[in-house]
């Protein structure tokens, strides 16, 4: 591996067409789009100065699309994205988090095994049940700690706080605190 490409040094117009990277980006490593495979247009936005960090990865299926919002930091977050994740501005996501829009599995058990049998490399994707997926919002400024799971369906609020570990399967308000598994939420009180 040549050390430009783990130092954010690459070229990133190596990246698909439907990246949109914003002006003085930083993409510390090539490896964060290996798994890109959107096929929207666009399927990732980087805002002005987003920074892609470590072990920041992209899952992106083909009917996925990824939002990251100006000023944002990445520091080895982990996008699951069947549908839709959007993050606003000036956001700090740490590392080992996992910001999923879909269980990407199904749950239950004998539409699980059908599911293994229809992406095993002899299978048939075709065959594959539809699996759902729920947009993941998350505003401004909003501070994510280190190993937080935050799940389909979920808005977190401009101002929010997760702490380290959270794992989040509700809306959380503006200026609000979540923590914990199963997430309890503190809300700001002025």
């Amino acid at each position: 591996m040549n050390i430009d490409e783990i130092v954010g040094s690459w070229d990133y117009r190596r990246l698909p067409d439907n990246i949109c990277i914003g002006a003085d980006c930083f993409l510390e490593r090539r490896e964060s789009f290996e798994r890109f495979r959107s096929r929207q247009s666009p399927g990732l936005v980087l805002g002005d100065r987003a920074q892609v960090l470590t072990w920041t990865t992209f899952n992106v299926e083909p009917s996925g699309r990824v939002e990251i919002g100006q000023d944002t930091v990445l520091v080895g977050a982990v996008f699951m994205c069947m549908k839709s994740i959007r993050i606003g501005a000036g956001c700090h996501i740490s590392y080992n988090v996992t910001i999923s829009d879909c269980d990407f599995h199904p749950i239950d058990i004998n539409a699980r095994r059908r599911d293994a049998i229809a992406v095993a490399p002899s299978g048939d994707r075709a065959r594959r049940l539809p699996l759902p997926a729920e947009p993941v919002v998350i505003g401004r400024n909003v501070w994510i700690g280190t190993g937080a799971i935050i799940l389909k369906g979920v808005t977190i609020g401009d101002g929010a706080t997760i702490a380290p570990g959270t794992v989040l399967a509700r809306d959380v308000a503006p200026g609000a605190c979540a923590a914990g598994n199963p997430a309890e939420v503190t809300e700001n009180v002025p």
